[in-house]
C-alpha cells in the first residue's frame, strides 16, 4: 500500500523549507511530505499545500512557466487543499497588485491593498505591511479550527487582503483598521492569510488539523 503524500507546491517563491518542516513535525506516521514543482506530483498527491510570498504577478508568471496552473486547479477540485499567504490570494479572480493581475479564479473576488492612512481603535497610525501577531475570529466552525480557541493569534506579513465576492466563503476575520477576511474555505479547499509555520503551537495545530481533514 502506498504511503499517503502531501505535496508542498514549489513555484520559486516562499520559505518552503520552514513550511515543509512544520508539516513534517505534525504529519501522521507514514505520511510523506514532498516539496515539488512537478504537475505530476500534484496529481499523485493525497493533499496539497500551496504556500507563497512575494507579488501576485510574479506568482502567476511562475505558475505558468512551471505549468502548474492547471494542475493546481485540478487538485483543488479533487483533494484537500490548503493555501497560505500568497497561496490564498491568488485563488481569487483578480488582484490590485502590480497595477492589476488576473489570478487563478478559483473563487470570485478581489485582492485589495490595505490603503494608506489606516488607523487603529485608538486612532493610532497602522503600518503597511501588516506584520506581526494578530487575532483571528472564527467566522464559522471548520475542522481546521479544531482545538484552536476563537480569537487565537497568528503571524501575518502582507500588504493586500482578499475580498471575496461571496460572504459565506469567509472562515476567519481579523481587524487591522477595518476587519478583513483572513481565512476562507469551501468544500475541500481552505486557505489562510497568516503563516501557520510561523505561528507557534496554534499554527502547528492548524497544519495538523489539515492533515487529518477528510472533506
Amino acid at each position: 500500500m502506498n504511503q499517503p503524500m502531501v505535496a508542498v507546491v514549489d513555484y520559486g517563491m516562499g520559505n518552503l523549507r520552514s513550511v515543509a518542516k512544520a508539516i513534517e513535525h505534525v504529519a501522521p506516521a507514514g505520511m510523506t511530505v514532498r516539496v515539488t514543482e512537478h504537475p505530476d506530483d500534484l496529481a499523485n498527491a493525497d493533499r496539497i499545500v500551496f504556500p507563497g510570498q512575494g507579488a501576485a504577478r510574479d506568482c502567476m508568471l511562475e505558475l505558468g512557466r512551471r505549468e502548474l496552473r492547471d494542475a493546481l486547479l485540478e487538485a483543488a477540485r479533487s483533494k484537500p487543499f490548503l493555501g497560505i499567504c500568497m497561496g490564498m490570494q491568488v485563488l481569487m479572480s483578480h488582484s490590485e497588485e502590480n497595477g492589476g493581475t488576473d489570478c487563478l479564479g478559483m473563487f470570485p473576488g478581489e485582492v485589495r491593498f490595505f490603503g494608506h492612512g489606516l488607523k487603529g481603535p485608538e486612532g493610532e497610525k497602522l503600518k503597511i505591511p501588516h506584520m506581526g501577531w494578530n487575532g483571528v475570529r472564527q467566522a464559522r466552525p471548520h475542522p481546521i479550527w479544531e482545538g484552536i480557541p476563537d480569537g487565537e493569534r497568528f503571524y501575518f506579513v502582507h500588504s493586500y487582503h482578499v475580498a471575496p465576492a461571496e460572504p459565506d466563503l469567509a472562515l476567519g476575520i481579523t481587524d487591522y483598521g477595518p476587519p478583513f477576511v483572513s481565512a476562507i474555505a469551501r468544500d475541500n479547499v481552505a486557505a489562510v492569510q497568516f503563516h501557520p509555520e510561523k505561528s507557534a503551537e496554534a499554527g502547528l495545530r492548524l497544519l495538523g488539523n489539515f492533515l487529518r481533514w477528510n472533506p
